[in-house]
């Protein structure tokens, strides 16, 4: 089977999107940025749809810029994808898969598009692993905390 590219543009998909998964390194060690939804106010990543023009990895960017109020370096290639049920207007329900691309934070915003529809959080990756509903993005941060932790060489 072959392995999808991630770094195309991609046409608009209603069940595709793009995460960043933004995070630090700290005088506390590891550190993940959390925001709340809008409607539910559930801690999430920075999430959307794509966008044309666009690749994956850049589509993430501009949502973490948007909705978390944060510019870094992001990563080209997912770190991986998890799934979850997108409620719609209506009662209506959408599965989607979302890539999720690690986002290096290096500017923390103070004023952002959604800074007055979201709260954001810095917490350590076992925080950010609870606080999360979906359990393939649980495991998609343990796995980053411990990629991170390991010794580069």
């Amino acid at each position: 089977m072959a392995k999808r590219k991630t770094s195309k543009i991609y046409r608009r998909d209603r069940r595709h999107q793009f995460a960043a998964l933004p995070w630090r390194t700290g005088a506390r060690g590891l550190e993940i940025l959390l925001i709340t939804s809008r409607e539910t106010k559930r801690w999430v990543i920075p999430k959307g749809w794509p966008m044309k023009d666009r690749a994956a990895h850049q589509a993430a960017a501009q949502e973490a810029f948007e909705e978390a109020g944060v510019q870094g370096d992001i990563t080209s290639e997912p770190l991986g994808m998890f799934r979850y049920v997108k409620r719609l207007k209506g009662d209506k329900t959408q599965l989607c898969a979302v890539d999720v691309f690690p986002l290096h934070v290096t500017e923390l915003l103070d004023v952002w598009p959604e800074r007055d529809e979201r709260e954001r959080e810095w917490v350590k990756p076992e925080e950010a692993s609870r606080r999360v509903d979906e359990p393939e993005l649980t495991a998609l941060i343990e796995a980053f905390a411990f990629l991170s932790a390991r010794p580069q060489g």
